[in-house]
């Protein structure tokens, strides 16, 4: 763990450059199968990440696949509820298996397991730039202050998140902006502990195109923030102010509360869009290749989940050309693909509070628009249909 880049191997199976949820994930899997890996990040073990830090059902079906389930809940503060509330104050509970633990330790936990698993970790190590030989990435050239190392490997795993530095150095790139952006915070108000205990997620006119959030962490800690994808050049300090001043919950909050560390904002890329997937000896995964939901935001299971994937496609491709392995990710990532859009045509709630009124006000007084809603938290339903002529038609009538 945090192995200096002086000791940086000269060649690998497998690169992976970024050691978050999805980078570590590909690591433990490959790892696991026997192949060598090679694990680097931007920034040394344990290491702060901005996020809502909330673990839907999809991150822990991720993490039980990948055996760190249980050593993510003994520290994790679990959740039984996620709270969805209207512009108006509607509220409605839909009940999940939810827990939130901040990222610090999330990813320490993800990326120690990589290590156990027997992928060597290096970091901090900055990637610069693949290496290249008749048109197929070779390896990489890697930093650290002043120095600069060359690892040569079979395939590189671009998992290096929303920030689009490693993309466009590895020709990756289809836009480098992000698709949204988020600002978060720590408070401690142990007054709050009883009356905060769900994920709560708020639409309101305030912060439209946006939303907030509010999230319990343990010991009377609580993740409060805001995100938006449209209108990416919204002032996130002032859509956080009129959060904080609109919602009773968030103002009462932050009134009684002491803050943990400055608020700290980040890009967001969704609905795997913005990248290439794949080229010759490299692959694309995780938030790097948009896994984040449009809509929700919710990130960590999907990023966890596409890196599967794509170390699957490398395992399958064993004894094949790289055309094989990089067709069967592009294949696994296609059929994933509608599932995203349907997000992505659900984010019309963002822009509009009023549907969420609508949606919110139908839900608290029908179980099967109450079963519909829990069901897209748990990814049995489609969140698009709410605003299809169909789903508008079904929120009436069931």
């Amino acid at each position: 763990m945090n192995l200096g880049i002086d000791l940086l191997p000269p060649q690998c199976d497998v690169l992976v450059v970024g050691a978050g949820p999805a980078g570590s994930a590909a690591a433990i899997t490959l790892a696991r199968a026997g192949v060598d890996v090679v694990l680097v990040d931007h920034h040394a073990f344990p290491r702060e990440k901005v996020c809502g830090d909330g673990l839907i059902p999809d991150a822990h079906r991720a993490l039980h696949r990948l055996g760190v389930l249980d050593e993510v809940m003994a520290q994790a503060q679990p959740v039984t509820h996620a709270s969805l509330v209207a512009s108006r104050g509607g509220r409605v509970d839909l009940p999940g298996t939810l827990a939130v633990l901040p990222r610090r330790e999330l990813d320490d936990i993800v990326c120690r397991a990589a290590v156990r698993a027997g992928a060597r970790m290096h970091a901090p190590v900055r990637f610069v730039a693949p290496l290249e030989a008749q048109g197929v990435v070779v390896g990489a050239r890697l930093t650290h202050g002043e120095a600069t190392r060359e690892i040569r490997c079979r395939w590189l795993l671009l998992a290096s998140g929303a920030v689009p530095q490693a993309l466009i150095a590895a020709g990756m790139a289809r836009r480098q902006s992000p698709s949204g952006v988020a600002l978060r915070g720590y408070l401690k108000n142990e007054s709050m502990q009883g009356r905060i205990d769900k994920l709560e997620v708020v639409w309101h006119r305030a912060v439209a195109p946006g939303y907030g959030w509010i999230f319990p962490c343990r010991d009377g800690v609580f993740n409060i923030g805001v995100g938006v994808f449209d209108g990416r050049d919204t002032n996130l300090r002032t859509l956080f102010d009129a959060f904080t001043r609109a919602y009773p919950n968030a103002r009462d909050l932050v009134d009684g509360g002491r803050w943990i560390g400055p608020l700290k904002g980040a890009p967001l890329r969704t609905s795997l869009e913005g990248a290439r997937f794949s080229r010759p000896g490299l692959l694309v995964t995780g938030e790097a290749a948009g896994s984040t939901y449009a809509f929700t935001g919710e990130g960590i299971g999907k990023a966890m989940e596409t890196a599967m994937l794509a170390a699957e496609a490398v395992l399958a491709g064993r004894g094949h050309d790289e055309a094989s392995v990089r067709a069967g990710y592009e294949a696994r990532l296609a059929a994933l693909k509608p599932r995203f859009a349907l997000y992505e045509r659900a984010n019309g709630i963002n822009r509009h509070p009023w549907l969420t009124d609508l949606v919110i006000w139908r839900g608290r007084r029908s179980p099967r628009v109450l079963r519909r809603m829990s069901g897209v938290l748990d990814e049995t339903s489609n969140p698009g249909q709410l605003l299809s002529a169909k789903g508008f038609y079904r929120l009436f009538t069931e």
